[in-house]
């Protein structure tokens, strides 16, 4: 079995899903994928475009301008038509599960060199635009049950989350999201590209455009729920509406050897677990105990790891049912920041965690051996992924 290993991962800034306040509101989603696959190229001068055997691209909602965007943003973006696309939907876990079938068609062999990849613009291709249930789904669970917002108020009320630590978590979200930002953290991993001030000013975007210097417990304990009469969670307990893309270089670890190529992270293993739609929150619990199962690795053993925050409730439900972390501050979850700060934009969350992740066991956690990442998904999808710091 050959080993795969990520050469490089980079992503665009993650920007307000809004057609007014957006700073990429004007760039259509297939523009800011293929501008983050010429920043991919041009950073790996030693992988052409003709080398990859596939493109492998998460989005959850493939309609609209994401109609088949895997293989459309890669013709319109001038790449080679001998390349071949997938695109990979699996709600939330999209841009992961490209990730996990990117790094099993290597490790069995099927080619050497692929690109995962995740976008997702919210404002332009909203949740639920041209979607249509199968009426017997209805028949088996209740509609007012499966919307999002309701699922994280369903998982808060089983695992007695509260309001206040879900307000901790949210708090400690942008506050460590800040201050990686204006640390420097991120400036690897984010391409920069022309966007739009809310006046119409041009500027190069080249951070996160969600994140709070300054975020007021005492505001948001005044929030209401839109969600559920008297519910916990609010809007700052709950991602934002966000747009962006990012993408992985893979490789064959012997080839990547061959050329010379730089690498910190090689794939252990991957498991994707299903679980009721109506908490939907709750799936990363099963995808990582599936996961541990295969790859006999416990939770101690694994010193940093990414969760996708989708809402405070079923990130913090996840993480005490897990026996990774009790309540925010974390020491090694999310230590950049999370989705709470940084947004979630949908099919790109999986796969920009992955990012994110390599570049903390590069720098911060070099000493790390195994890192975690593991998001809930949209009618009950959930998956999970491990990888080995080859340098720890």
């Amino acid at each position: 079995m050959k080993e795969c290993v990520i050469i490089d991962g980079v992503r665009s800034p993650n920007v307000r899903a809004h057609a007014e306040k957006g700073w990429l509101r004007n760039v259509t989603p297939d523009v800011v994928l293929t501008n983050i696959y010429d920043a991919l190229f041009k950073r790996n001068p030693k992988v052409k475009p003709e080398d990859i055997e596939a493109v492998f691209c998460g989005t959850a909602n493939q309609a609209g301008k994401q109609n088949d965007i895997a293989r459309g943003a890669w013709l319109a973006g001038g790449y080679p038509e001998s390349v071949a696309s997938n695109g990979i939907g699996q709600q939330c876990p999209s841009g992961m599960a490209a990730a996990e079938h990117a790094a099993r068609a290597i490790m069995v062999g099927e080619g050497d060199t692929y690109i995962a990849s995740g976008v997702e613009d919210m404002a332009q291709v909203p949740m639920m635009f041209a979607m249509e249930f199968p009426p017997r789904i209805l028949e088996r669970y209740d509609f007012n049950e499966l919307p999002m917002g309701a699922t994280a108020e369903k998982v808060a009320e089983k695992y007695n989350i509260n309001r206040e630590d879900m307000e901790t978590m949210a708090f400690w979200s942008h506050k460590k999201a800040f201050e990686a930002t204006e640390a420097g953290k991120f400036k690897d991993e984010i391409v920069p590209m022309e966007g739009e001030q809310e006046d119409g000013t041009k500027f190069m975007v080249d951070k996160d455009q969600w994140v709070r210097e300054t975020i007021s417990m005492e505001k948001m304990a005044t929030m209401q729920s839109p969600f559920k009469e008297n519910g916990v969670v609010t809007a700052a307990t709950s991602s934002p509406l966000t747009a962006g893309a990012c993408a992985l270089l893979m490789m064959d670890r012997a080839k990547a050897d061959k050329l010379g190529l730089d690498y910190t992270l090689k794939y252990v293993g991957g498991a994707m677990a299903g679980c009721d739609p109506t908490m939907m929150g709750i799936g990363p619990i099963f995808a990582v105990q599936k996961l541990l199962e295969r790859t006999g690795v416990s939770v101690k053993d694994i010193g940093v790891w990414e969760i996708n925050e989708a809402f405070g409730s079923q990130s913090l439900a996840c993480l005490r049912e897990l026996g990774i972390a009790e309540n925010a501050p974390f020491d090694n979850v999310n230590i950049w920041g999370g989705a709470l700060a940084l947004g979630h934009p949908l099919g790109e969350s999986g796969a920009r965690i992955l990012v994110t992740l390599n570049s903390i066991m590069k720098t911060d956690k070099k000493d790390v051996k195994y890192g975690g990442a593991t998001l809930c998904g949209g009618f009950g999808n959930a998956n999970a992924t491990l990888w080995e710091n080859v340098k720890a």
